[in-house]
């Protein structure tokens, strides 16, 4: 069994991809991830879930992108 990894998503992507990789690590919808962040920042006064929010996207990876497919033509 291949081990999960935490990567900033490049597909669900709005600012950095952050609340779209933890959606995709944790396989539940981005959307309910950015309430969540939303609710914790304003409950927090903002300061602290922007903090995180920096730290977060320097941290995290971004998502490697698979290698182009080579055409490869039969050799005669």
């Amino acid at each position: 069994m291949a081990a999960k990894k935490l990567y900033r998503s490049l597909i669900q992507k709005m600012v950095a991809g952050v609340c779209g990789g933890l959606a995709e690590y944790f396989d539940i919808d981005v959307s309910i991830i950015r309430l969540i962040f939303i609710a914790i920042a304003l409950a927090s006064a903002l300061i602290p879930m922007f903090i995180f929010y920096i730290i977060a996207w320097i941290v995290i990876p971004t998502q490697p992108t698979p290698p182009p497919k080579e055409d490869k033509a039969p050799v005669a």
